[in-house]
């Protein structure tokens, strides 16, 4: 079943993705990509290890977008419509006109700019029709592609929150990134 949330989702088009609504059938690519340990190195979790783990993720995407606001894209090939990543704005503030951006591409995709293509579709949709002031990013500062990802499209590094995370018996920092509506690079066209 979609929710009316889920088919509000606007969808975006680039050149070679379609940002979209997740499904169902998203489940075992999903698992591939949180499955995989050069994926999740810099992420606040364990790499997943059973398909029960994307069911629970969609089930949870679903209720988010419903109750708590959250737009979560899945980055699929503009060609056969297979998910390849993920893109989320979350702890949306319309008072405040603040939201934060998470994001994951398959480790097969890097290096071709994908990240960049979806991030710069996200974020038009973030200062345009949401029209925030800022968007935020919270990233391993280790993970220099991620870093080289917001600060090509404008983030600023604000801060840096020591031993913030605990994953797989180690301690992880966050760098704190910012993006301001008018410090948006779009690098697309």
């Amino acid at each position: 079943m979609v929710s009316e949330i889920a088919e509000a989702l606007p969808i975006f088009e680039t050149a070679r993705l379609r940002l979209r609504a997740l499904r169902d059938d998203d489940a075992e690519a999903l698992l591939v990509l949180h499955g995989d340990p050069r994926v999740m190195r810099y992420w606040s979790t364990s790499p997943w290890s059973d398909i029960a783990q994307a069911h629970a993720h969609l089930q949870r995407a679903r209720r988010d977008m419903e109750t708590a606001g959250v737009l979560a894209w899945a980055i699929a090939n503009r060609d056969d419509d297979r998910l390849i990543g993920a893109a989320t704005l979350f702890n949306i503030s319309t008072s405040h006109r603040r939201a934060e951006i998470g994001y994951a591409l398959a480790s097969a995709q890097w290096g071709k700019g994908l990240g960049r293509e979806a991030l710069t579709a996200v974020l038009h949709h973030a200062f345009g029709a949401r029209q925030l002031e800022r968007v935020e990013a919270d990233t391993d500062p280790r993970n220099a592609p991620s870093l080289r990802l917001l600060e090509g499209i404008g983030f600023v590094r604000e801060g840096l929150l020591r031993r913030r995370w605990f994953v797989a018996d180690e301690w992880c920092d966050t760098a704190f990134y910012g993006l301001l509506r008018k410090e948006f690079r779009d690098t697309s066209a």
